[in-house]
């Protein structure tokens, strides 16, 4: 009997602490999350008096980073588990975010030109020639964010999240933008200033160019499931089935944590996603990335002596060209970037989610700096990374959005196949 009650205040001794300092990280993620909140919040006010643009960017920015962390969407896990795992779950959750944002594209461009038969593009619209350079920047995209691990806007998130390889993935894409700038007037004189460009509108209409798109995006859907049900295997949803709330406190509770810890699905975040870049378009443009982190590597490397040339034609692009949006550091993408991290921050920190995780490789760090050079240089000829050249492209109506689209697959396969052959 002694022996019992010691081997009771034993596990007493020992578990009570271990449920203490369970409760206090938690309530330490959960404290750090309304604070980074109140702070944007106090961003978003002080940007608001000098410019109210500033703050429309930067809430944002904070709103595509919230839905990218909680439905851990990127664009990069959707072309590699494809091919590596037959999961099509976040490609599917991007062609509904497409379908979704094509409509509303469409609805903001023939408001801005009503007559799409004449031989011009719609304002902002993200139309750009199909070069060589894009389908070059597609394989090479393709490639680096399979090996990095995420893409640019993943890689964003991720590092919010603590992933310290994701950091090194960002310097990557900053240093491979700065090459780009450097080699764009080369590219730009025997390529992208020869090539066609082609918008939909203008052959068949906006109806016609609508129309055209949703049926395939139907197409590929229906691919999609085919693809994952080819050899009988269906990967289960996760807390498909949940008890019944009996109190109305336990109802709040469950929306709470369906809203701020469960992992949204896919699909609900390509939505959620599309429907945001729709208002930001019809606020001023469609969502871009890359060309505020090209601006920003441009100017590191004139801080070192190796600034880049005067960029040509990039004044007739609409996109995420290496010069950025102009103004001055803390302008209208500037603010959306640093939005983006500071939304997922917040999304990782009430989902206890927040880590920092190192590699325990070696490899790994050198994996994620050439991916993200690679990233970065591609992204520096596509005139855009997985959001501008493709998720912003598409809805567009350019014909480059799905060239590129096609070169990303063609690099993510390239990708799978080395990831194979890295212990």
């Amino acid at each position: 009997m002694t022996r019992l009650v010691s081997r009771r205040k034993k596990l007493t001794t020992v578990t009570k602490p271990q449920s203490q300092t369970t409760t206090r990280r938690l309530n330490w993620q959960t404290g750090a999350a309304l604070l980074v909140s109140t702070a944007a919040l106090g961003v978003a006010l002080w940007a608001g008096r000098g410019d109210p643009e500033l703050a429309v960017f930067w809430l944002l920015g904070m709103a595509f980073g919230f839905v990218l962390q909680r439905s851990r969407f990127c664009f990069a896990s959707a072309f590699r588990d494809l091919f590596l795992l037959r999961d099509a779950r976040v490609m599917k959750g991007i062609i509904a975010g497409l379908a979704v944002a094509t409509v509303g594209f469409t609805l903001v461009m023939s408001d801005r030109l009503p007559n799409a038969r004449l031989d011009v593009l719609a304002p902002e619209a993200h139309v750009t020639p199909l070069s060589l350079a894009l389908i070059l920047g597609g394989i090479a995209f393709g490639l680096g964010m399979v090996l990095a691990g995420g893409c640019v806007s993943g890689s964003i998130y991720r590092m919010a999240e603590g992933y310290l390889g994701s950091w090194v993935a960002f310097a990557g894409i900053m240093t491979g933008l700065v090459v780009a700038a450097h080699t764009w007037n080369w590219w730009w004189r025997v390529d992208m200033s020869r090539a066609p460009r082609l918008w939909l509108p203008n052959v068949v209409g906006y109806g016609g160019a609508v129309a055209i798109l949703l049926l395939l995006f139907a197409g590929v859907y229906l691919f999609l499931l085919w693809w994952e049900m080819r050899d009988g295997m269906l990967i289960p949803v996760a807390g498909a089935l949940r008890p019944q709330a009996e109190t109305f406190r336990e109802r709040l509770e469950q929306m709470y944590r369906s809203f701020f810890i469960r992992g949204w699905p896919a699909i609900i975040g390509g939505l959620v996603l599309g429907t945001l870049n729709v208002f930001l378009f019809a606020y001023e443009h469609p969502w871009r990335i890359t060309g505020e982190i090209g601006a920003w590597g441009s100017l590191v490397a004139a801080r070192l002596g190796i600034a880049s040339p005067a960029l040509l034609g990039v004044e007739t692009l609409a996109g995420c060209t290496l010069d950025g949006a102009g103004g001055g550091f803390f302008n209208h993408m500037t603010l959306a970037n640093l939005g983006l991290f500071s939304g997922a921050l917040v999304a990782a920190l009430f989902a206890h989610e927040f880590k920092p995780r190192i590699p325990r490789k070696k490899i790994r760090y050198i994996q994620s700096l050439g991916g993200g050079v690679l990233m970065g240089y591609g992204a520096g000829l596509a005139v855009g990374c997985t959001v501008g050249a493709f998720f912003s492209a598409v809805p567009s109506l350019g014909a480059n959005g799905f060239v590129f689209g096609l070169s990303l697959a063609i690099g993510a396969v390239l990708g799978v196949k080395v990831l194979r052959r890295i212990p």
